[in-house]
């Protein structure tokens, strides 16, 4: 009886769940009509602007039309991109010690040794032919990505049409969507070539593999539309990107090779400065100099003489006497400022090269360009230039004499 008893109750309780299930989905709060109007109303421009870029593209690139909209027809805006690219609040202070502690940091330092012990013999071959260092190569794909751990998980078609079409309401509203347009166009054109639709003496969809172009414009990006180890911009891809495996193909988000070979490009294009440095510490006594001609461009406006002789840099150093880093050559005060413990605002300055404009290039930050140089310190990178000995120099005269001789 007690059993009876107790399976009607349960079979009572059971039924009042399921009946009350409908009623609480009935009373949910609606959606303001006057919210859902404006994301209607922008769901419709971005579809609209969308697809005029597509028609653009389909006329100018001779690309059909039909297989640019199928590639697109469920491309869509991210809400939470809008928010990652928002620029920092008036109160937020920058702080070089928290950021290299993001980078610079045991685990990462093991995975990039390991990294590196996995591709030595391409990683040496790399820096032979491009004159980049094996070190500052590992450094940049494991601040970017961790080895591949992190390339991002969000579709890059979508990423890049939210940020061209939706991006959110700042002062560099107008110029920033302009940059993303392109990248955007710069993906599809990539999508277009990879493909095979980009092959010459054939019809746009002719040997046209489809999927293959539908799964490029689909695959995983970071929230600013960088793919792969090195996280290139689509722009980017096409421009230096390079086969490093010579399989014919290039892969930066599983191929260790193509994206080694890849970042070594890019920097080479950059106009690295192999065997140079790319920073110097400065003299503690010098920092109120140093202050006064930081003016955060990365743009190498001093000679390292001037800063000799304003007592920020010392003609003691090997590298600058005996090296290859002439006194007229250009550098630029970096500033790196940090709340110290106290919470009063402290600033690190270090003399930055050519070598650090490079790297700027890369990710126009110089919190990033100091860590990459910092990170592939600790993996044994020497940051200086070769020092040659006075005695075993040869000057440009004494070796044409010595060629001459020769020749009679």
């Amino acid at each position: 009886m007690i059993l009876r008893n107790f399976y009607l109750l349960l079979l009572i309780i059971l039924s009042a769940c399921s009946n009350t299930t409908p009623l609480q989905k009935e009373t949910a709060a609606p959606i303001p009509a006057a919210i859902q109007a404006e994301e209607d109303t922008t769901e419709s421009r971005f579809s609209a602007n969308l697809n005029e870029l597509l028609t653009q593209i389909a006329k100018t690139q001779e690309i059909p039309q039909s297989i640019l909209n199928a590639g697109f027809t469920d491309a869509k805006t991210i809400p939470s991109i809008r928010k990652l690219v928002l620029p920092p609040s008036v109160n937020f202070k920058k702080n070089w010690v928290a950021y290299r502690s993001r980078f610079i940091e045991p685990i990462r330092i093991k995975a990039g040794q390991s990294f590196w012990d996995q591709n030595r013999v391409y990683l040496s071959q790399v820096e032979q032919e491009s004159g980049v260092p094996a070190a500052v190569i590992v450094a940049i794909i494991g601040i970017e990505t961790i080895y591949g751990r992190q390339t991002g998980s969000f579709r890059v078609k979508d990423v890049l049409a939210t940020l061209a079409f939706n991006y959110p309401p700042t002062e560099n509203k107008a110029s920033r969507e302009e940059l993303f347009r392109d990248q955007l166009k710069e993906l599809i054109l990539l999508c277009w070539t990879d493909a095979g639709g980009a092959l010459p003496a054939r019809n746009n969809t002719q040997d046209l593999n489809t999927s293959r172009f539908n799964a490029c414009l689909n695959q995983n990006s970071s929230y600013a539309g960088a793919i792969g180890l090195p996280q290139f911009m689509p722009s980017s891809i096409r421009n230096f990107a390079v086969d490093g495996d010579g399989d014919g193909k290039i892969d930066l988000r599983q191929n260790p090779k193509d994206a080694i070979a890849s970042v070594a490009n890019f920097l080479r294009m950059h106009n690295w400065q192999p065997g140079m440095p790319i920073y110097f510490p400065i003299q503690d006594r010098s920092i109120l100099a140093a202050s006064r001609l930081a003016d955060g461009e990365p743009k190498a406006k001093y000679s390292i003489q001037e800063l000799i002789v304003q007592g920020i840099l010392t003609p003691d150093r090997g590298d600058l006497e005996q090296g290859g880093v002439a006194p007229q050559s250009k550098a630029l005060i970096v500033d790196l400022p940090f709340p110290s413990k106290d919470g009063e605002d402290r600033v690190r300055y270090v003399v930055g090269l050519d070598n650090f404009i490079c790297i700027v290039n890369y990710n126009r930050s110089f919190f990033y360009a100091q860590s990459v140089a910092e990170f592939a310190e600790a993996l044994g990178y020497s940051n200086k230039s070769p020092v040659v000995s006075p005695a075993h120099v040869t000057s440009k005269s004494e070796h044409t004499q010595k060629k001459r001789s020769t020749k009679k």
